[in-house]
């Protein structure tokens, strides 16, 4: 991992140390726009999950905040943890939902993930993520 997806790995380690209620608040995610600036988001559980929203979502949000008028948004990496028993960090792969929407706004943006069989950290195209996805011209 680069010293700057590293950055991202540990501002969302910090993020989630302090905001972390268990059904409320289990994921942050901290992305790295092309220009360098980074954003966070933390996921916010509703009382129905259907009104749930993601870190992904939050911290894109939060990045196309950033830059009004047409400057299109552009994701350069994603890294999204979550806690596990015992408190430890997990960087987690983004739900359907979140691969759709990073590989819309950023098709080749780097996602972090942690692969189910060596349980290793590796970077993956945002647009892998999601094999034969329909895609719309904006």
């Amino acid at each position: 991992m680069s010293e700057a997806d590293a950055e991202l790995l540990t501002l969302a380690q910090e993020l989630l140390a302090r905001v972390w209620r268990d059904g409320r608040h289990e994921v942050a995610s901290a992305v790295r726009t092309a220009d360098g600036a980074v954003h966070t988001g933390v996921h916010l559980e509703g009382s129905c999950r259907r009104s749930s929203i993601c870190a992904e979502g939050v911290a894109l949000g939060a990045a196309r905040g950033a830059y009004p008028g047409e400057r299109p948004l552009e994701v350069a990496s994603v890294v999204s943890v979550q806690i596990k028993p015992a408190g430890r960090f997990r960087v987690i792969a983004p739900c359907g939902v979140c691969r759709e929407l990073i590989s819309d706004y950023s098709p080749d943006a780097t996602v972090w993930i942690t692969t189910v069989e060596e349980n290793e950290v590796v970077p993956v195209r945002a647009l892998d993520l999601l094999p034969d996805k329909s895609r719309r011209a904006w």
